[in-house]
């Protein structure tokens, strides 16, 4: 009967373990509303982000409708994507709910026009890190990954090469404490456009904040991650871009400033909540960053709740053959 007790046993943590990976799951919110000029590829990129969401075991909603920026409603996400967005895309009082979304450790993206939006909301520039000038015609270019090793770019080869647009931009996003990781290489294109203001050097394309500079003094600040690239519909089908996107999410959502990894946090799934409380009372103890990542690396897996959800099968007819086996012998 030790025997069989052990295998019970050994099935349970297995289940318990699967539901502190599961409570993981992250919620973001896709906002690609535009009040100036419109990208066709808005919808196509809203399609391949939520055609990838499980391999990074997120949930993307998507929205073009500003009265979603509410507190009630920013405080159910783990992170905000803004997608090529343009103008003045928010009013008062969502900026206030954006505002103290990040001040509560909310997580924040943005790909290409969005750095040509909220140009005058001082907490969206700050968070973004860098306003949009100008750029030269869309053209073969090459861009270098420069910096430090980082989800968004450790796929990407040396020297890049994309078809997009070669952003400028009207300041160096440095002097916020960004982190360059992608600079358009100035000498594989060609730009007749007179540069106005000091971006630094190498030219910035992408780079992410560890601490967001939005955040107000005192808030709990997320992280923050901007790629000017995603000018193009091909641009969103190429497996090369996406894995650059997508690792700038999964980078985001470690903040561990949100309820995908951090049940004491303010904004975030709620869901996650629900299954941490559940499986807390059965352990004892919370499945924070680290013991999440703990019980993935256990089962020797990653977090795509369909490939969970193969493993853990497996494991349990294993577990119950065993028991039945011992049963009748």
């Amino acid at each position: 009967m030790t025997g069989i007790y052990l295998l019970c046993l050994q099935l349970w943590l297995v289940f318990e373990q699967f539901q502190a990976v599961q409570a993981t799951q992250a919620r973001i919110l896709i906002y690609s509303r535009t009040l100036g000029f419109r990208h066709d590829s808005i919808p196509v990129a809203i399609n391949a982000l939520k055609t990838k969401q499980d391999s990074i075991n997120v949930a993307f909603t998507s929205t073009e409708d500003p009265s979603q920026f509410t507190d009630s409603i920013l405080s159910s996400y783990d992170a905000l994507v803004f997608l090529s967005t343009t103008g003045e895309v928010l009013d008062s009082d969502g900026v206030a709910s954006f505002q103290k979304y990040l001040n509560l450790g909310g997580n924040f993206l943005a790909i290409h026009s969005a750095s040509d939006t909220l140009r005058n909301t001082t907490c969206y520039t700050k968070e973004l890190g860098a306003v949009f000038d100008y750029h030269p015609a869309l053209q073969n270019f090459t861009v270098d990954v420069v910096g430090p090793s980082h989800p968004s770019t450790s796929m990407l080869p040396a020297q890049w090469n994309v078809q997009d647009e070669a952003y400028n931009f009207e300041s160096n996003p440095r002097a916020l404490g960004a982190i360059v990781v992608l600079s358009a290489n100035e000498s594989s294109y060609v730009d007749t456009g007179v540069r106005r203001f000091d971006q630094g050097t190498p030219h910035p394309t992408a780079w992410y904040q560890e601490r967001g500079a939005g955040v107000q003094q005192g808030g709990a600040a997320g992280r923050s991650f901007y790629s000017s690239l995603g000018h193009l519909n091909e641009t969103w089908q190429d497996e090369l871009f996406m894995s650059h996107i997508l690792g700038g999410i999964s980078w985001v959502l470690q903040s561990n400033t949100t309820r995908a990894f951090n049940s004491s946090a303010l904004v975030g799934n709620q869901a996650n909540n629900i299954n941490i409380t559940a499986t807390s009372t059965a352990t004892s103890k919370q499945p924070t960053k680290s013991t999440e990542s703990q019980a993935s690396s256990s089962l020797g897996i990653a977090t795509s709740p369909s490939k969970l959800t193969v493993v853990v099968g497996t494991l349990v007819v294993a577990a119950l053959s065993q028991f039945f086996i011992k049963l009748l012998t």
